[in-house]
């Protein structure tokens, strides 16, 4: 489009950043927004609910993001992201009200005293990511050699595993639930007065972005991304395709668990419904919403679905008729998504100029000129 070219070229003409001024404008730029969100949060400009939905948001894109992984660079169709989840939820909460809170319906007794939730919290946070890869590992290694709709049959039937496993389980509330997790995150302001959840919400989903990125501009990632386009030839390249899937597929799951912790300890209170069919459908929603194979995509997707989910919030279920028909409408007459498969420095080439110089991509250019003299 024309008036894309000609906002392309005005910026690129007027940001033209030095070499070393690139290496800090991102990290620089993350931190300052982290610390902006808080202090709005912390001197109430931000209200409760604002931050609810912005957590949730984070949520959603480590969510949509980390399912990206194996539905869109991958190439294959797992529909269980929430099982995962659940697995992610439920033990986070547990280690987090076994460690920090009295009188908790698991040991009745903390371990550790209250003010070391600070400490610990975003450790039951990653163990509770770990539980969900443990988990992802018995379901893919079984599954190795199933792809398409057989992968997507073996990844629902393990959510409904999960979740009814869960269910049947009086430890963690059974079907009634688990709660006690809001008392965790009091603890933690007790010692310093500042919205936690909020602050683990932006660190967890920036990490989780750029986690990915790193993966899936490596050796590894351009494995996992083989798979989608030939496998059989992959293999010829000698590429070990059942690695690739394995690693894809465990640390999405790794990922969707950490989405999960943050998830309940939001609410302060879960149950096995929260986890079922609907959740990994929302997921799914996000991920072709966004494009197959797009991080940014990703991340948009997950802010406009958010988005429109509190805005059809007084449509009650009748939401959930709109959503699939705005779905249908995108797959009928933009069936690529918000991104396609392309990135917003792709949309935007200036923002190539956010990131240091890739050296090894200038090299052989140089290479090349050196050589023609």
């Amino acid at each position: 489009m024309k008036w894309l070219e000609n906002l392309n070229s005005r910026i690129d003409s007027r940001f033209n950043p030095s070499p070393k001024q690139r290496k800090f404008i991102m990290p620089v730029t993350t931190i300052a927004s982290i610390l902006l969100v808080t202090l709005l949060a912390k001197f109430g400009i931000i209200n409760n609910y604002i931050q609810t939905i912005i957590v949730t948001i984070c949520i959603n894109i480590i969510m949509s993001a980390s399912l990206n992984i194996v539905n869109g660079y991958m190439g294959e169709f797992s529909c269980g992201h929430g099982g995962f989840m659940a697995t992610g939820a439920y033990v986070s909460s547990v280690v987090s009200l076994i460690l920090f809170k009295d009188g908790n319906s698991i040991t009745g007794q903390a371990l550790l005293p209250e003010g070391l939730a600070l400490v610990g919290f975003p450790i039951s946070i990653l163990i509770g990511g770990l539980a969900a890869m443990l988990v992802s590992l018995i379901v893919a290694i079984p599954s190795f050699k199933t792809r398409d709709d057989y992968l997507a049959i073996i990844t629902v039937a393990a959510n409904f595993i999960v979740t009814t496993a869960i269910n049947n389980i009086p430890l963690v509330g059974a079907s009634r639930g688990l709660m006690g997790m809001k008392s965790v995150m009091n603890s933690m302001a007790d010692v310093i007065d500042v919205p936690w959840i909020l602050i683990w919400g932006l660190v967890f989903a920036v990490l989780s972005v750029l986690s990915i990125y790193y993966l899936m501009n490596s050796t590894l990632g351009k494995g996992i991304s083989a798979v989608r386009y030939d496998e059989i030839s992959a293999e010829i390249m000698s590429v070990n395709t059942n690695n690739m899937k394995l690693i894809a597929f465990t640390f999405s799951s790794f990922l969707a668990g950490i989405a999960g912790g943050l998830f309940a300890h939001l609410l302060g209170f879960i149950n096995p419904s929260s986890f079922g069919i609907m959740k990994s459908t929302e997921s799914l929603v996000m991920v072709f919403l966004g494009g197959m194979g797009s991080l940014s995509g990703s991340v948009l997707s997950a802010i406009v679905f958010t988005i429109l989910l509190e805005l059809l919030r007084p449509a009650q279920i009748w939401k959930w008729v709109i959503i699939p028909l705005i779905l249908i409408l995108i797959m009928e007459f933009h069936p690529e998504g918000i991104m396609g498969s392309k990135e917003l420095p792709q949309v935007f080439p200036w923002l190539k100029k956010l990131f240091p110089a890739n050296k090894n991509q200038i090299r052989p250019q140089a290479q090349r000129e050196g050589g023609a003299a």
